[in-house]
Formats: C-alpha cells, sequence, structure tokens
C-alpha cells in the first residue's frame, strides 16, 4: 500500500513537472514565433528589454539611433553633405536613400519618428556628435530650409531636431568650442546657433562629453532595473580612459607644446567621441572617424586606435572607425577587440580602403569567424576591389542590430532603404554574445 502510494505521488509530480514544461516550451516556442524576424516582414516592434540599434542609410553621412532595454533613446551622428556638390553627384559617391524628395536630415527624422511611434516617449533622450565634419553633423548648403525660427539652416543634427525634441546636446567642445583651436565656418556657427536656440526657447541641455565617465549617459527610465547595461565613455580630444575606474590619460602632447614647437595641431578626426555599450555579456564599440595607421610624417600620437583598443577589450560588434578608410582599423585594434560583427557605414568608393578589408578578413590577426555588413557598396569599389566584397553578408541597406534581454544573443537585421516601409530584407543570427 505504501509503495502504491508512494508511486501515485511520483506519478502525479510527474504529470505536473511534465505539464509545466511543455507549457513553458510552448510559451517560449510561441513568443519567438510573435517576436521573430523573416525576410519581407516588417520589422516587429521594439519591446522592453531588448536593446535595438539602428545604423540607419541616407546615403549622405552617419546616422545611428539607439533604443536602450528600458525604452530611453539616443543618436550618435546625423551627417549631411552638400547634396549639391557634384561629387556628391557621381559615381564616387552614394545616392540619396531612399529617393531625392527629402533632404537626408528630413529623411534621418522620418526613419527615427517611425521607431518612436513604437516607444511610449516621442523625445530623443541623448544626442551626441562624435566630432565637426558634415558627414557627421550636417552643413548648410543651398538647399538646406531655414529653420522656423529662422536663426538656423536645417542640415543634419538641426533637421532631427526642428523634428524631433533634444533632450540633451552632447559634443566634444561645449561651451567654449576652442580645442585645440577656435572651431569656426559656417557649419559650426549653424550648429552653435541651433545650440543657443533650442537651450533658450526649448529647454535642450548641453553638455561636453566625458571620457572616463559611465555616468554621463545612462537609463533614463528603469536603470535599477538592468544593472548588467553601461555605457563607458572611452576617448574624446585625446583624452583616453585607461581602464581604471574613471581615470584618463592625455594622449595628445599640450596644444602649446605643439604650437612653441611649430608642429601639426590634432585634427578633427583624433578628437572623435568613441564609447562602448554593454548589456550582459553584450558589447557594441563605435568610434567616430578616429585613425589608426599613421601616413607619412604623421607623429606617432595620431594614432589613437591603439590606446583606445586597449581600455575597450573584445566586444561583438565594430562599427569602422573613419568608415573603413585606409587610416583605420590598424592590426593591434583589431585584434583587441575581435568583433564577430563589423558594420561600415559607407557612402563614398574610398570606403574601406581595399588594404583595410583585407585586415578586417585576416584570421591571423584574430582567428574565428567574422561578418561584415556595409551600408552602400558602391560599383566603384567592385571595380577596384573585387572578389573581396564578394565575402560581405549584406552591402546594401539599414542595419539593425537587435540584442535579447539580458545581452545573451543578438541579431543583424537587413532593412530595404529603398522605401520608408522598414522590411526586412535579411535577417542574421542569432549569434551568442561572449
Amino acid at each position: 500500500m505504501k509503495n502504491l502510494k508512494s508511486y501515485a505521488a511520483w506519478s502525479y509530480w510527474s504529470f505536473k513537472a511534465s505539464s509545466i514544461f511543455i507549457i513553458g516550451c510552448l510559451f517560449l516556442l510561441l513568443f519567438h514565433t510573435t517576436y521573430s524576424q523573416t525576410s519581407g516582414q516588417v520589422l516587429p516592434k521594439w519591446q522592453e528589454g531588448y536593446m535595438d540599434i539602428h545604423h540607419i542609410n541616407s546615403g549622405m553621412g552617419d546616422c545611428t539611433f539607439f533604443v536602450f532595454p528600458d525604452g530611453t533613446t539616443m543618436l550618435f551622428d546625423a551627417g549631411e553633405m552638400d547634396i549639391t556638390a557634384p561629387r556628391m553627384n557621381g559615381p564616387r559617391n552614394a545616392k540619396r536613400k531612399p529617393d531625392a524628395s527629402k533632404t537626408p536630415g528630413e529623411w534621418m527624422a522620418h526613419y527615427i519618428k517611425e521607431v518612436q511611434n513604437q516607444l511610449p516617449r516621442k523625445e530623443i533622450d541623448f544626442a551626441l556628435i562624435s566630432h565637426f565634419h558634415d558627414d557627421h553633423m550636417g552643413a548648410p548648403h543651398t538647399k538646406s530650409p531655414d529653420s522656423k525660427s529662422g536663426k538656423y539652416k536645417l542640415t543634419g543634427i538641426t533637421t532631427i531636431g526642428e523634428y524631433i525634441s533634444i533632450n540633451k546636446m552632447i559634443d566634444r567642445a561645449w561651451p567654449d568650442y576652442n580645442y585645440p583651436q577656435p572651431l569656426e565656418g559656417e557649419m559650426i556657427r549653424n550648429y552653435r546657433s541651433f545650440i543657443d536656440w533650442q537651450t533658450k526657447n526649448n529647454g535642450m541641455k548641453v553638455e561636453r562629453f566625458k571620457a572616463g565617465s559611465n555616468a554621463q549617459l545612462t537609463l533614463q527610465n528603469q536603470k535599477d532595473k538592468y544593472p548588467t547595461f553601461e555605457i563607458r565613455n572611452i576617448a574624446v580630444n585625446g583624452n583616453v580612459w585607461t581602464g581604471l575606474e574613471n581615470v584618463t590619460r592625455a594622449h595628445f602632447p599640450e596644444v602649446e607644446t605643439l604650437k612653441a614647437q611649430g608642429d601639426d595641431l590634432p585634427g578633427e578626426n583624433p578628437c572623435s567621441i568613441a564609447f562602448r555599450v554593454s548589456y550582459g555579456q553584450f558589447d557594441y564599440f563605435t568610434g567616430g572617424d578616429i585613425p589608426g595607421i599613421l601616413e607619412y610624417g604623421d607623429p606617432i600620437w595620431n594614432d589613437i586606435e591603439t590606446p583606445v583598443a586597449k581600455a575597450v577589450g573584445p566586444v561583438e560588434v565594430n562599427v569602422l572607425n573613419h568608415h573603413g578608410n585606409r587610416d583605420s582599423q590598424n592590426p593591434f585594434f583589431l585584434e583587441s577587440l575581435r568583433p564577430r560583427i563589423h558594420i561600415m557605414s559607407v557612402w563614398s568608393s574610398d570606403h574601406p580602403g581595399h588594404d583595410v578589408l583585407e585586415r578586417l578578413l585576416n584570421e591571423a590577426i584574430y582567428p574565428g569567424p567574422r561578418d561584415l555588413f556595409a551600408t552602400n557598396m558602391l560599383e566603384a569599389n567592385y571595380q577596384v576591389i573585387g572578389s573581396s566584397l564578394e565575402k560581405l553578408k549584406s552591402a546594401q541597406g539599414h542595419i539593425m542590430v537587435r540584442v535579447a534581454p539580458n545581452g545573451d544573443s543578438y541579431k543583424v537585421i537587413i532593412l530595404n532603404d529603398d522605401d520608408t516601409s522598414l522590411k526586412i530584407k535579411a535577417v542574421f543570427g542569432p549569434y551568442s554574445s561572449r
């Protein structure tokens, strides 16, 4: 009788455990199915716990829009080159995407608004400008419309700020804009007019990017719910995080020393903002246009990729510095980061450099698989570089990285850039975070 009762109890709990297991499996299957991504489908909306990184292709410069696990949003760059320049209408450069009916800034704003329709709040929490070049911030041109205030032209970041409220603007030189020397020209004046008007009339706040900090860019909605999320500011203006607490090291010599010796001052590209986004085991790096390969006659400190790489460490996703131009992606940088995914924000036949592509694919630099994705790969590139480009997983489209809750895995999703549908062209992954 005792054995019979024991068997009955065992049968009951065995059945209950099996039922729970089966229900759990069905729930996971249902969840996976409803949140799956397939070719031809419109991108499923963001859900809390996921992190989406949109590399938006306007054909005219860089633009990346982040949706963090709690719905906090961040924009990194909003480039718009002079669409009237002859260079921009020849075979050397990409065409406007999806078409020429709007300015690049208007197309970027439209894309961001489409994504924001899925979010609880419609403003941008943080907007960063990596450095002051037109393909990263926008330059006024003859087709740039006036702002509603009439105080500045709409191009790149100023266009986005006109259509979407930005809570905090962060750049490398606020408030005096004088490093390594006074920054001048129409593009800077237009941007500063935008900053001045937005701070006085719309309440936008402005800060200088703080190298070494992990407290400047934080979750704004449910920070305590995602303790493994962090944005670490790696470098700006030659100041590089050492990897210890918030301590930085000045990589560039003092400006006064360089002036006294008659040496060149740091250029705009080496001064770029660089940061790492971490979520659980997942890590992502982007660094504007920082260089790592010295040209003839360059001072050794012009290689800023090397000290940056020491601070960053291994990552899952790397956005190519300087669009993969020939002065970037040095072997030490690649060996240190060891990315599974390389993203190329490219719009010119200079991108990527042939030797850069060879380094990216070279397993002697770091072993293991790696997948390469590009926003615009031109016919001119195929004519010059040839068969190596056939190894790209995707050569055209918006490139989105969707990171699963807790950062354990991620997918790369290519979205159609010929219209505004956010339709999926291809899905790669899931990849496991390391």
